[in-house]
């Protein structure tokens, strides 16, 4: 069974993308007594506070119709921010041939956190970390992020 999250990014994408952004991701989760559904927007030159709000006014009556969360929340729609985490195969694809860090439940060599420029994805990870290939399998990373400057 899809995930809130995966219900509401398949939900709202056309409508994301109608306002000229692209849909990164969707997370929707319980901060103290409180629920958020953070909508994360993202084009090349940068999200501003008007692309926020254009998109936020264009989901919610999408949401609210289709009505997929059976509790209150707050909506925010939000930038990836610079430091953007790689969880779906669109953000791993648009990480290929750029630097990442990935962070790794148990240490290789004492080591827990690698860095280096993503040269494939298969649900596993292939790095170019200097002269050498190292290949990271599915499951064994945690967190996987690129920083991205504007």
């Amino acid at each position: 069974m899809a995930s809130i999250a995966d219900k509401v990014y398949d939900l709202v994408k056309p409508t994301v993308e109608s306002c000229g952004v692209t849909l990164w991701d969707v997370r929707f989760v319980k901060e103290g007594a409180s629920h958020y559904l953070r909508v994360f927007i993202d084009k090349p030159e940068g999200i501003s506070i008007n692309d926020c709000t254009d998109v936020s006014h264009a989901i919610d009556p999408v949401i609210d119709e289709a009505d997929p969360i059976d509790c209150s929340y707050y909506l925010e729609v939000c930038s990836p921010g610079i430091d953007r985490e790689l969880i779906r195969p669109h953000h791993f694809e648009y990480g290929i041939g750029k630097e990442i860090t990935v962070k790794l439940f148990k240490a290789i060599d004492g080591k827990k956190e690698f860095t280096g420029v993503l040269k494939n994805y298969d649900g596993g990870i292939t790095l170019q970390i200097e002269d050498a290939e190292t290949h990271f399998e599915k499951g064994s990373f945690s967190k996987v992020y690129i920083f991205e400057a504007y």
